[in-house]
């Protein structure tokens, strides 16, 4: 059941994610049917949503001891913070990759490699510097399966990113 439910919740999380993705690739309407563009609010509030998402999976997947669950929420909070940061990269690679779409050359591909790299190895390096963090909090067992359950997610993410974003033409 745990699994199930995990699932659901994991639904919500890449619905939260699509409309990220869909929202900093695409101008909202506004009131009068005109398109605006993407204000970072937006990115602001669907995060929020994510984040909210993410949070109950982390809860129902990882079946913490109110002890562990002490001490790793205020870790997990500096590190989400942290990924939000980093995230921060992405966002603005995609809102730049859909502003420039059609124009891309050689010089804009060279430069999203660059950040898209930039971002990957940034993610591991966070996630590398809370290993400690984590393992004091909750022990080597509970930190390896949290660090699966994150990869899970960040995998969602990537797929459900891949499928909105268009391949370079």
């Amino acid at each position: 059941m745990r699994g199930k439910l995990a699932l659901l919740v994991g639904g919500f999380v890449l619905a939260g994610l699509s409309a990220l993705a869909q929202a900093s690739a695409q101008a909202p309407a506004d009131a009068n049917g005109g398109w605006r563009p993407v204000t970072d609010d937006d990115i602001a509030v669907l995060r929020q949503d994510v984040q909210a998402s993410k949070t109950d999976v982390i809860t129902r997947s990882m079946g913490f001891t109110d002890e562990q669950s002490k001490a790793f929420w205020p870790v997990y909070r500096e590190y989400a913070n942290e990924q939000q940061k980093i995230g921060d990269q992405r966002v603005s690679l995609i809102k730049d990759y859909a502003a420039n779409y059609d124009t891309i050359d050689d010089v804009k591909a060279k430069s999203y490699i660059a950040r898209a790299f930039k971002f990957d190895d940034d993610m591991l390096r966070l996630r590398r510097s809370y290993e400690a963090k984590f393992e004091k909090a909750i022990g080597a067992k509970q930190t390896a399966k949290f660090y699966q359950v994150d990869n899970r997610l960040n995998l969602l993410v990537n797929v459900q990113l891949a499928n909105l974003l268009p391949v370079i033409k």
